[in-house]
């Protein structure tokens, strides 16, 4: 992904998270020089790689694969007393987020305003292969939920599903519905070796610099903090 679209993403976001009155901690809006400056403090922030986090999958096509994502706290396991974990989201019509499960991680997935969600369930065969028999049970809005194998759950605003370990997931924006804004709470979140994807798929970009840096990624930290 070029530098400049990354930048343009998270302008577009910054608006949205705006209109929906979602606001995040001081340090997201941090230039390159504030971080350099400010790198011992936050070394919380840096190590357990929260903040601004875009992704394409390695699809090259951002608006229709891929996710804009801001780490808002984390833990790490057997390093910190920290069990969970806070994102935010945005979802565009019709943007997936290719079909994974997690090993370790239990997550609420909460849909917290604007269009709705569509999320595609399947469980996970002991090879890592979506079960096209076995149903998914799933709690919907704390409701226990039977969902069809490759069956969808739409979430309006205010909805939520909690997907255990071994639940393979795929979501988008619902088209005509507009974006997403979509939360998530979890236990520790560990995007280096947590994430199955049922299609090899590249989780942090291959970024080229055509300009200067908005705002540092967390796949950006080691590059320019060391």
């Amino acid at each position: 992904m070029n530098r400049s679209e990354i930048n343009q993403i998270i302008i577009d976001a910054k608006e949205f998270l705006k209109e929906n009155q979602f606001f995040l901690p001081p340090w997201a809006h941090w230039s390159v020089a504030d971080w350099q400056a400010n790198k011992e403090k936050a070394n919380k922030v840096i190590d357990n790689m929260l903040g601004w986090d875009i992704t394409d999958f390695g699809s090259g096509d951002f608006h229709n694969c891929g996710l804009f994502l801001f780490t808002i706290r984390n833990g790490k396991y057997q390093v910190d007393k920290k069990p969970y974990a806070e994102k935010i989201m945005v979802v565009e019509e019709h943007q997936e987020t290719p079909m994974h499960h997690h090993w370790t991680k239990m997550e609420d997935i909460i849909n917290r305003g604007g269009g709705n969600l569509v999320i595609e369930l399947y469980k996970a065969t002991p090879d890592n292969q979506p079960d096209p028999d076995e149903p998914v049970v799933a709690e919907v809005n704390g409701i226990w939920t039977e969902v069809a194998p490759g069956g969808n759950v739409v979430l309006t605003p205010g909805e939520s599903i909690c997907l255990e370990q071994g639940v393979f997931h795929r979501f988008y924006g619902e088209p005509e519905k507009g974006k997403v804004l979509v939360g998530e709470v979890s236990t520790v979140n560990d995007d280096t070796s947590d994430n199955c994807f049922h299609e090899p798929v590249g989780r942090f970009p291959d970024i080229i610099e055509d300009e200067p840096p908005l705002h540092l990624l967390v796949s950006d930290y080691k590059k320019f903090l060391g």
